[in-house]
Formats: C-alpha cells, structure tokens, sequence
C-alpha cells in the first residue's frame, strides 16, 4: 500500500475555469440588463447570486492555498489571478446595480458596446486560463483583449463627451450625469482589471515556459 507525504495537489486551474464561468455568465446578464434595460431586478439578481457563487469559489481558492505545500505555479500568481477575477466579478455586480437601481432614463450606445466588450474579455481570460493550465502560449488573445480594451477606451471618452455637451443642464440632466459618470466609472474599472488579469496570465505563461 502506497501513499505520500503531500497532499493531492488542488485542482487549481479547474478552480479558475469554474471561477471564470461564473464571471462570464454575469457579463452574459450583464449585456441582457443594457439591451432590454426594462424590468432588470431579476436579472440584477442572478448577477447577485452568481457573486455569492463566485466568493464561494474565492474562499476555496484561498483554503487550498493556505494548506497546500506543493503549487503549479508560484503562490503569488495563483493568489492574483483569484484576486482579480473575483475584483472583475465585482464590478460587473456593481454595474448591474447601478443600472438596476438609478432609474436611468435610457441606455447609452457607449456603454452597450462597453458591456458587450467585457464580455468578450471576460470570455478571453477563460481562454487563456484553458491553455496557462496546459502550457500554452497566449500572445494572440492578450492582443484580442488589447483591442478591446482600446476600443472601451474610446467608447469611454466618447460617452463621457456625451455626457458633459449640454451647455446649460437643468438640474434632472446634471443628476442624469451624475448617475451615469458612476456607471460609466465602474465599466471603466471592470475593463481595465480585466486587461491587467490579461498581461498577468500571460508574465505567468512566459515565466513558466
């Protein structure tokens, strides 16, 4: 009868696929909440729950992490790429709420395309999480979430314009800009952790060539 002084390694990269499903499928609200953008409360409320399911995901990340000697990869990238998506996570809820929430009058063309983009991104981090757990390079979606990224930067800028091209806002326009700068700060932050969680899988790819 075999055994081993180690502990059977956690099945670390099954744990971030799962992680990044969760995230995926809370964009997929997400971009249901911006195209019909009428009667959302159940829709923010799956984005709800698929956030608890994504703690719970976090936390298991972390236990293994704290009671396993031996890691695929170096501690710190596995705590960062937990980190990160579960911040990614976050902010998607954080949008839907805003738009859940304020009342907003309609939704805004920049950040439908926004939305529609941190799916995309978010559906290339479960790309490259695939091929880190294989050993696979990942130039070519980190340059497929660069683009995308970009293309949020201008859509940002652009909707901000939008917002501030009234010369004289009555006091409903300045609290409609308001709520929107707020939305438009949490797309801006969910795109960006993304794109940062890009570049950090694929230094990890690289270091572990």
């Amino acid at each position: 009868m075999s055994f081993s002084l180690f502990p059977k390694t956690p099945k670390f990269f099954e744990l971030f696929r799962e992680q990044n499903r969760i995230i995926v499928d809370a964009a997929t609200v997400l971009c249901q909440i911006a195209e019909e953008f009428t009667n959302c409360e159940d829709l923010c409320q799956q984005i709800n729950r698929l956030e608890t399911e994504g703690d719970v995901i976090n936390r298991t990340i972390l236990r293994e992490l704290s009671t396993t000697f031996i890691t695929p990869i170096d501690r710190e990238d596995i705590h960062e790429i937990n980190s990160s998506q579960e911040t990614i996570l976050n902010h998607i809820q954080a949008v839907s709420n805003r738009l859940g929430v304020y009342g907003l009058a309609t939704m805004r063309f920049p950040a439908l395309r926004m939305i529609d983009n941190i799916k995309e991104m978010v559906t290339g981090i479960g790309i490259m999480l695939a091929e880190l757990g294989i050993g696979q390079e990942v130039s070519e979606e980190v340059a497929h979430v660069k683009q995308l990224k970009k293309e949020c930067e201008m859509l940002l800028l652009t909707g901000l314009g939008e917002l501030y091209d009234n010369p004289a806002p009555s006091p409903a326009d300045v609290v409609e800009i308001i709520k929107w700068t707020q939305v438009y700060d949490r797309i801006d932050k969910a795109f960006n952790r993304t794109w940062q969680l890009a570049k950090s899988i694929e230094g990890i790819v690289l270091k572990n060539a």
